[in-house]
């Protein structure tokens, strides 16, 4: 079978569709698949290496800008589909060509552009929402990471039950793995940390996070301890307007630290030595940096929303999404080394059975189902 896989959408920082894109490529290309990518030019060795069995094909200069893609996705991909003549196309971020004949499979991340639009900019969820209506009616499979997702799609937009395939993400066990003491000290002397402990989030500083709580929550956990754990909020700075006001409002004697994004070899050792890793998300289609977390052997404090169970199962501790249950949970960890040693084991044996190429084969199966319909 002749799979086209649309690669343009991908992001410069390959943050969240780059992260799904670029561990399930390297599956599919060893799978019985003739897989051809197209890509952003910056993109070409990039896949080149990761796929090495693949065609790479680059899309035009001028699409790395996002108006300049969609229009290219909407003419330019319908043409070169027409050239090449696959038997199905890939769209794995919610956009989908319309003017072919040749199935489409698009990937659905998840539904809060429709349960909670508060929680994106307002162009952007306008903009999915109505990208999301179309895959429902057009696409001829849908890709979602979770049972949750499905369900709320169904519900939401009235898609079809049976057009769905829920493909957990996988976690990279060579990367996402327990981490040495030596390790560890080096992440956290490079965040100019010493002996200090630290409550870890790992994510965009979007509101959809919930970092305002977080926030509020651990200082309500730690401010009357003697030895307070620092808070290090790692991920992009996003957009959540609320966080810089809330940390002029933490006590003195308390360290909080946005360290930005930092570089993928060291996350591992950045979950894996934070005393709690805390996500207390408002709703996720799946929860990567979770079972990324629970990977690195780190006990893990997350919410029930969504997917969340999904991911977390009975490996990690549960909060509410106000910052009262937040610091509450938090406390409670933080007193209970004998309970994060047990949910930090009962995490990564959970890991393990999330795989990409577990996730690659439910691909490979909704390509098959696509091409005969």
């Amino acid at each position: 079978m002749h799979v086209l896989l649309d690669a343009t959408a991908v992001p410069a920082d390959r943050g969240g569709v780059g992260r799904y894109v670029d561990e399930l490529v390297p599956e599919l290309d060893t799978a019985e698949l003739d897989l051809t990518l197209v890509v952003q030019r910056r993109d070409v060795e990039h896949y080149r290496r990761l796929a090495p069995r693949a065609r790479v094909v680059a899309a035009p200069a001028w699409t790395a800008r996002r108006p300049a893609r969609l229009l290219w996705e909407q003419v330019g991909l319908p043409a070169l589909v027409r050239r090449i003549r696959p038997d199905v196309v890939h769209s794995p971020h919610y956009t989908m060509p319309l003017l072919t004949r040749t199935p489409v499979v698009v990937t659905l991340h998840d539904a809060t552009f429709f349960t909670t639009p508060e929680l994106h900019l307002r162009s952007k969820a306008v903009f999915f929402r109505t990208a999301i209506r179309i895959a429902a009616r057009r696409a001829a499979r849908l890709v979602v990471p979770s049972r949750a997702t499905r369900d709320e799609v169904v519900r939401l937009v009235g898609a079809r039950p049976e057009k769905f395939t829920v493909a957990y993400h996988g976690v990279d066990h060579d990367l996402f793995r327990p981490t040495s003491v030596e390790e560890q000290t080096r992440v956290k002397e490079s965040l100019g940390l010493s002996a200090t402990t630290y409550v870890g989030f790992l994510g965009t500083l979007e509101p959809r996070k919930n970092v305002p709580a977080l926030i509020q929550g651990w200082v309500a956990a730690c401010e009357d301890r003697a030895d307070p754990p620092v808070l290090l909020l790692a991920g992009g700075r996003g957009w959540d307007e609320r966080i810089d006001a809330v940390i002029d409002e933490v006590p003195a004697h308390l360290t909080v630290r946005r360290t930005g994004f930092l570089p993928l070899e060291d996350l591992p050792a950045f979950l894996g030595g934070a005393v709690v890793v805390a996500y207390p998300s408002l709703g996720e289609g799946f929860g990567l940096p979770v079972l990324e977390a629970m990977a690195c052997r780190a006990p893990v404090l997350t919410t029930r929303e969504l997917s969340l169970p999904e991911v977390g199962g009975d490996a990690v501790a549960y909060c509410g999404t106000d910052a009262a249950s937040i610091g509450r949970e938090l406390a409670a960890l933080l007193d209970d080394p004998e309970r994060r040693a047990l949910l930090a084991e009962a995490g990564a044996e959970r890991a393990a059975g999330f795989t990409w190429a577990v996730a690659a084969g439910l691909h490979a199966e909704t390509y098959e189902a696509a091409s005969v319909r």
